[in-house]
């Protein structure tokens, strides 16, 4: 019989999934003004596009963890090693968030940023994302890792 201690990197892979999950959709819904789509696209389109978006952030919050584990988890995670896990997490996240605001506004022009979103010099990237990714799985990982939490 295994004791319920084993399954905890579950338990806070569940509650890093739920909170990124919540917390992008909340995000991209309050984001939305800083692109131009707020003001060129219809209802149907804006709500599309930040469901669209929340999926692909939970994608590459995952993705990001489970790389990470892979590279330099434990067999302990997340009792031993979760700070260094989470923030190489984080940083993952981010560094893929610039890639795609680049590839996706400069290159493709696949969305474009309205005048209203603050934009961080030199890399010329959005700040809104930039600060999701830093806010959001920071708080996340905060989450995951509370004892506190019956999830």
């Amino acid at each position: 019989m295994r004791s319920t201690g084993e399954f905890h990197w579950l338990k806070t892979l569940r509650r890093y999934l739920l909170f990124m999950a919540v917390g992008n959709l909340i995000w991209e819904f309050a984001q939305m003004p800083l692109y131009t789509l707020w003001e060129t696209g219809s209802t149907g389109e804006i709500i599309v596009a930040a469901l669209h978006c929340t999926v692909g952030d939970i994608l590459i919050a995952m993705s990001a963890l489970l790389a990470v584990l892979f590279l330099i988890g434990t067999s302990h995670w997340p009792a031993a090693g979760y700070r260094p896990v989470a923030l190489a997490a984080i940083a993952m996240g981010l560094g893929y968030t610039v890639f795609s605001e680049w590839l996706n506004v400069d290159v493709r022009a696949a969305w474009a940023y309205s005048d209203l979103m603050p934009m961080i010099p030199v890399i010329e990237v959005g700040l809104s994302p930039l600060a999701q990714w830093i806010v959001l799985p920071s708080l996340a990982f905060w989450f995951a890792g509370s004892k506190r939490c019956a999830i």
